[in-house]
Order: C-alpha cells, then sequence, then structure tokens
C-alpha cells in the first residue's frame, strides 16, 4: 500500500471506521466509503481481504476487552503469523486501541445492557408537615428519588418516600444481602 506515514495514517482512519460502524451505531460507514476515502489506489479485490483481516482482529481485541499485556501478545502473535499482519500495523493497531479502549469498551457495554439502568440517586430526610392525623406531622421522613434510564433515552424519576419503620426494614434488607455477598465471597 502507501509509504509508512501515510499507511498509518490511512490504518488509523479505516479502524476509527470499523469502530464507528461496529461498536458505535453508524452504520453508514461501507466497504467503499473506506476505501474511497482512505486507499483509493488499491483495488476493490485487495482491499476486501485486508478490511476483513482488520475487521476480525479489532473484533477480537474488543471482544476479550484485551488490557495492553494482552494485547502487545496478540499483536506479537499476529505479526508472527503467516498472511498475517506487518510490524508498523501492529504499532498502528496498538496506539489506537489504547486510545479508544474506554470509548469502545463504553459502547459494548450500552449495547449489551437490556433493561434500564440507575443514572443518579439522591435523598434528604425531611419532616412532615401534613398527615391525616397530627401525631405524624413534625416526624422524619427519608426522600428518595432515583434516576432511571437506558442510554441515549431520557431519564425517568422515581420517587420514594419512607418512615422510620421503613427505613429500619429497608436497612435489615440491605445487611442481610451484605451478609449474604460475605458468606458466598468467602473461600471454601
Amino acid at each position: 500500500m502507501a509509504g509508512d506515514l501515510e499507511s498509518s495514517k490511512a490504518l488509523s482512519g479505516l479502524l476509527s471506521g470499523l469502530a464507528q460502524d461496529a461498536f458505535h451505531g453508524h452504520p453508514g460507514i461501507t466497504e467503499e466509503l473506506l476505501r474511497s476515502q482512505l486507499y483509493p489506489e488499491v483495488p476493490p479485490e485487495e482491499f476486501r481481504p485486508f478490511l476483513a483481516k482488520m475487521r476480525g482482529i479489532l473484533k477480537s481485541i474488543a471482544s476479550a476487552d484485551m488490557d495492553f499485556n494482552q494485547l502487545e501478545a496478540f499483536l506479537t502473535a499476529q505479526t508472527k503469523k503467516q498472511g498475517g499482519i506487518a510490524s508498523d500495523q501492529a504499532a498502528v493497531i496498538s496506539k489506537f486501541w489504547k486510545s479508544h479502549k474506554t470509548k469502545i469498551r463504553e459502547s459494548l457495554m450500552n449495547q449489551s445492557r437490556w433493561d434500564s439502568g440507575l443514572r443518579g440517586l439522591s435523598w434528604r430526610v425531611d419532616g412532615k408537615s401534613q398527615s391525616r392525623h397530627s401525631a405524624q406531622i413534625h416526624t422524619p421522613v427519608a426522600i428518595v428519588e432515583l434516576e432511571i434510564g437506558k442510554s441515549g433515552q431520557e431519564s425517568e424519576f422515581l420517587c420514594l418516600e419512607f418512615d422510620e419503620v421503613k427505613v429500619n426494614q429497608v436497612l435489615k434488607k440491605l445487611s442481610e444481602v451484605e451478609e449474604c455477598i460475605s458468606t458466598l465471597m468467602q473461600p471454601a
């Protein structure tokens, strides 16, 4: 393909395009777009296998969520493999992964969630100012607000009000959960 500098710039652009398509939900990035923008001098029949190889390498790295030691071992094996990659390409892939790992991992985590997640939690203790029963006025009340939502969607808010009895019940349940977790985490 082109000289080293152009080749590394083009490969970095190719990896970015593949990541946008595979991990960030930008389906408009086609094989033809990548070839015409980054490798216009390469015929489609040569570009297609190169693209498939780079897509496979990137997906392998991302699906294994490789740390940098694993990445180096993987790329070294790829450079020694028949029909593998060149060492300058391995360096570009390594640099790309180091700068994009967090975003790709976040995107994969968001794609794998089916249900809404907790985005935020706030709480406060108030004194009750109105009640059907006068004995309950000025008693402490815990107010808990949960922000729930899925990535890319608007949040929903859930507001809970607890009196002292309910707070004690929740604390008891949390203690039971903590005890179960501690029991499970102890070595056999």
